[in-house]
């Protein structure tokens, strides 16, 4: 008699080969819980920096994604520049997520991560369906970036209240600085310059 727990498939090879499909398994933790690390932090305040650092990815996951949709939507007699400066800032972008989610790991939380839950967690409005002019397009992105930075100050200081350095850093070095280089940049694309008479 077999001592294997799993429920006998009519398909199951007798070899061992045949990949156990459609497997549902328990929630071992659940979303907005810490588990004990020794990092040094208390559980309270490595759950409110893991909060904390949901929100801001949860608003950075948006804000990649809007990077990538005008970068393709972009057009114009800017279109190439706009193209590669927007895909620039997508990398960047991809990057700060990928920090955030492995600060809230670190923590013993859980990173937020499928697009449905980022949706329910952003604060940044959707943009259109379709095309935009290119003006509204890098105002939407601007707005992205306020929000995230608003956050992120008030985060850093407060999670630096409660002894959380990490945190700190990665919100003002990688975050804030990030954020706000990008800002500086797209919203030089917005300024009216005056044209040069001959």
């Amino acid at each position: 008699m077999s001592t294997d727990p799993r429920p006998a498939s009519p398909a199951q090879h007798t070899d061992g080969s045949q990949p156990w499909l459609h497997q549902q398994g328990r929630i071992v933790q659940e979303f907005g819980t810490v588990k004990q690390f020794p990092v040094a932090l208390s559980m309270d305040a490595r759950l409110y920096s893991c909060q904390r650092v949901n929100k801001v990815l949860a608003d950075t996951r948006i804000l990649h994604d809007l990077y990538k949709k005008y970068h393709w939507l972009m057009r114009g007699a800017t279109f190439y520049q706009l193209h590669l400066l927007l895909d620039k800032h997508a990398g960047e972008q991809l990057a700060l997520i990928d920090t955030m989610a492995e600060r809230v790991q670190t923590l013993g939380g859980v990173a937020v991560g499928d697009p449905r839950h980022v949706a329910e967690l952003t604060t940044v409005p959707r943009a259109p369906d379709g095309v935009e002019e290119v003006p509204a397009m890098l105002s939407r992105l601007l707005e992205a970036h306020e929000l995230i930075l608003v956050e992120s100050h008030d985060a850093a200081a407060r999670v630096q209240d409660l002894g959380d350095d990490g945190t700190n850093d990665i919100l003002v070095s990688d975050v804030i600085r990030t954020n706000e280089l990008q800002s500086w940049f797209l919203a030089e694309h917005l300024v009216d310059t005056p044209l040069v008479r001959a």
